[in-house]
């Protein structure tokens, strides 16, 4: 059973979220959060495996409410929560540690869809939506992190940037999907990222990768 901790300041988007989430035989809500200092508290005590979270929240907003659960030593998935698909808002919790976003006008089966991709660590929710956000807001540094990944991680580290699934990593590399979900563990863990939407921050702000590109450009 996937434990999911709603955070949000409207009560009755809280309880609007409860009620499509109890209906789901393999999820349950686990707690609700009105701010974010108590999102990371409840987050920290009762453990969920997803945190849905509405980034503008009085006391502490949600990307400094998920910058502080994606600190912790297991921390949850966390899926912010916005009006609007192009939102630098948005942006920031994706760098902070956010596995990826949702519309407030999502359909229920988005939503659940989102929860369950989130705890099963799937790539992006709604990719090329993500994928034009990051290339909107992401601010380029010359600097590039884990100098010491191999040129098989960097590939892999590009193509997940653009949006590409496991699978088709696999066939555009010709390799394995395991030996990529292998990859993709090694390339978090040295990049200490906390998630593949991470990870995809990271590529477009370290040049790796560049709007426009495509996944041909990748493979040399």
């Amino acid at each position: 059973m996937t434990g999911v901790l709603v955070a949000d300041d409207e009560r009755l988007v809280r309880g609007g979220y409860r009620m499509i989430i109890s209906g789901a035989p393999d999820l349950q809500v686990v707690g609700e959060a009105e701010d974010g200092l108590e999102a990371v508290d409840l987050a920290r005590r009762l453990h969920p495996d997803v945190v849905l979270m509405d980034v503008r929240m009085p006391r502490l907003d949600g990307i400094e409410a998920t910058r502080r659960i994606a600190a912790f030593a297991q921390p949850p998935a966390v899926v912010v929560v916005t009006t609007f698909d192009l939102d630098e808002y948005v942006y920031e919790a994706l760098r902070a540690g956010a596995c990826g976003f949702l519309l407030k006008d999502a359909r229920e089966e988005q939503l659940l869809a989102a929860v369950r991709g989130a705890a099963d660590g799937v790539a992006l929710f709604m990719p090329s939506v993500t994928r034009r956000l990051v290339e909107r807001f992401a601010r380029p540094t010359p600097s590039v992190p884990a100098s010491d990944l191999t040129g098989r991680e960097r590939d892999v580290w590009s193509l997940l940037a653009k949006g590409l699934s496991n699978a088709d990593i696999a066939a555009t590399l010709v390799i394995g999907e395991t030996t990529v979900k292998t990859h993709v563990s090694r390339l978090l863990m040295k990049l200490g990222a906390t998630s593949r939407t991470q990870a995809v921050v990271m590529a477009y702000e370290t040049g790796l990768v560049r709007p426009g590109e495509s996944a041909r450009d990748t493979v040399r």
